[in-house]
């Protein structure tokens, strides 16, 4: 299980610190069912920023998404994998920093295949990709390829009770 190594408290208004379990447990039970809407932020080669919306789920506690190859956010990871992904949870804002990689093992690419499944879209491997009938707009043709996001940094700002801000770094 992924544990942060150290905990920042950003509260200015007295909250406590934010326990991780928090967002991590709504991720573990809401992907792939619930409708979250994630968007990565990515690094063009000139330094300005990309936004973009992408389908992800939380798998064996680490964070999932696919990209069409000829999209510039899967170009821009191909550069610098350095990027960050923001979710509104049930209760909590959530943003993950740290680096994106293309999965290409085909037993990961098989597992979140039927993740994807499980969740409504009907994913299958091709060759070390994931292909379906559809996808978003925003994903580019398939195949598409697997990232997965290895975490540096989240920060949660809760937006029900318990409320709070909290920063957590995991190990590099």
């Amino acid at each position: 299980m992924t544990e942060p190594i150290s905990t920042r408290n950003l509260d200015r208004y007295g909250s406590a610190e934010l326990p991780w379990s928090r967002p991590r447990d709504i991720l573990v039970k809401d992907t792939p069912e619930a409708d979250l809407t994630f968007f990565v932020a990515t690094v063009r080669p000139d330094g300005r920023p990309h936004s973009a919306g992408v389908g992800a789920v939380w798998v064996d506690d680490a964070l999932y998404f696919t990209s069409g190859p000829g999209t510039l956010k899967s170009r821009n990871l191909a550069a610098n994998p350095a990027c960050s992904v923001s979710v509104r949870l049930p209760g909590i804002d959530l943003v993950l920093e740290g680096e994106a990689n293309r999965i290409t093992e085909a037993s990961v690419l098989e597992r979140l295949a039927a993740v994807y499944r499980e969740g409504g879209w009907p994913a299958s491997v091709d060759d070390d990709a994931l292909t379906a009938p559809y996808s978003a707009p925003s994903a580019g043709p398939a195949p598409w390829h697997l990232y997965r996001l290895t975490l540096r940094t989240a920060v949660g700002v809760a937006t029900a009770e318990p409320h709070g801000a909290t920063r957590w770094d995991f190990a590099h």
